[in-house]
């Protein structure tokens, strides 16, 4: 009798343990299955790249590649289902790849706004002193076809002086292919933030009028607040597990509004902590200024991305029509280039200013609490981060080594795509561009 009873507890505390574990298995579906569906939608319908390319290598980790993936490419959708879970993702000309959490493809077709084409236009970068070219083909080839650097790269284009020093792609990966930035969209955030206060649309230091703050602490919170990562709201940016990044990106249909209903925690402008809603929040806002989504990616097209002669961006939005300032922007390694060369060059290109003067030194400026490692959606190395490299350098970086290096002592832009998914793979990026210098 006693021996039953025992068995029956055991029992008992097994299938509570079985239940304990697929309830919270069920609470990381959205995240497992919309991170397929998302990613491989992107990399299939905006990229062009080859599912099994993506699968092998993208998606080829935990749970991620145990999702079973469809592709339909007439309705340019992606369904990934895990288990008992599936989500879709779909691609809209000119958009990008949403995921459709609560919707079908066919309703979210049926709210495309207007959206004029981006213009072709030529691409200025020239090609650099034969000489110098010669020397750094050598790092090129290492860096991308032998992995010498580590890592899995994709492109890798690296500017001197203006002018294309070196540039190289992994097989399957061309000049014309748009390519994920992940984080470095916040870097790209922080332009579209500087040319709007240069505009007088946004002031960076004034309390921000967000309705949702206006009855706590929280409306103490400005721009610069959020973009020096010193807003003092709740977040988790740990990516392996159910954290705050991983429900906002692939659970929440308004990014920005999931990140600015987090509770305060400390002093608006006095900690510092990465956190990726700081910068949808930004996004947000920065739409809130505009009367439509057509006026606000107009805006942003004929005052960044056309100046720069940028005519393959996709800044891909969420359910909401704001665009994920986050994560996911698509441009060529070319764009991403042009784009580190607007902040060596002070904000101008060819002699025209986009971003206000004094723009580049704010953006540069350590945040109070960051130890000298981060300014305004950039990060610095006044920290040390690269102890080969010169202290002047500033970066964006993005998740899995996306990375545009910025050092104006050297003249120098040095724009890295591609794939570092696990610890020993991480790319040697203070090796790289210690002997990227020497061949200068």
């Amino acid at each position: 009798m006693k021996a039953k009873k025992t068995w029956t507890i055991v029992l008992a505390i097994v299938l509570a343990i079985l239940l304990g574990g697929c309830i919270y298995l069920d609470s990381l579906m959205p995240i497992i299955t919309g991170y397929a569906a998302k990613n491989l939608a992107s990399a299939v319908f905006v990229s062009g790249r080859e599912q099994a390319d993506v699968e092998a290598l993208d998606l080829n980790f935990s749970f991620i590649k145990f999702n079973h993936n469809r592709v339909d490419y007439d309705a340019k959708t992606v369904t990934s289902r895990f288990l008992w879970r599936k989500a879709t993702a779909v691609c809209r000309d000119g958009y990008g790849v949403t995921l459709l959490r609560g919707k079908k493809a066919a309703e979210l077709a049926a709210e495309k706004y207007p959206l004029p084409e981006m213009p072709a236009l030529d691409d200025p970068l020239a090609a650099g002193d034969s000489a110098l070219v010669a020397r750094l083909e050598p790092i090129a080839r290492a860096f991308v076809d032998e992995q010498a650097y580590n890592g899995t790269p994709f492109a890798f284009v690296v500017l001197h002086r203006g002018t294309v020093a070196a540039e190289r792609y992994r097989a399957g990966i061309t000049a014309e292919m748009p390519l994920l930035s992940w984080s470095m969209a916040k870097s790209v955030t922080n332009a579209l933030v500087g040319i709007m206060a240069g505009d007088g649309l946004v002031d960076i230091n004034a309390p921000m009028d967000i309705p949702e703050w206006q009855d706590d602490a929280r409306k103490e919170i400005t721009l610069n607040d959020l973009m020096q990562m010193q807003s003092g709201l709740e977040w988790n940016e740990d990516y392996g597990n159910r954290s705050d990044v991983n429900l906002m990106l692939h659970r929440e249909k308004d990014m920005g509004l999931f990140a600015l209903s987090k509770p305060l925690l400390y002093k608006p402008g006095t900690h510092w902590y990465y956190s990726s809603g700081s910068s949808n929040i930004v996004m947000r806002y920065l739409r809130s200024r505009f009367a439509s989504d057509t006026e606000f990616l107009r805006y942003l097209r004929e005052r960044l991305f056309t100046p720069l002669s940028i005519c393959h961006a996709r800044f891909e939005p969420d359910l909401s029509g704001t665009p994920v300032g986050s994560s996911y922007l698509y441009m060529t390694a070319r764009d991403f280039a042009r784009f580190g060369e607007l902040f060596l060059e002070d904000g101008c290109v060819g002699g025209e200013r986009i971003l206000p003067e004094g723009w580049v030194d704010y953006t540069v400026t350590p945040a109070s609490d960051s130890q000298g490692e981060y300014g305004a959606f950039f990060w610095l190395n006044r920290g040390g981060r690269c102890p080969d490299v010169p202290a002047d350098m500033f970066s964006c970086n993005g998740h899995d080594g996306q990375q545009i290096y910025i050092i104006p002592s050297k003249n120098l832009v040095v724009v890295i795509l591609g794939y570092s998914p696990k610890p020993d793979h991480v790319i040697d990026f203070n090796a790289l561009l210690r002997d990227i210098i020497a061949a200068l």
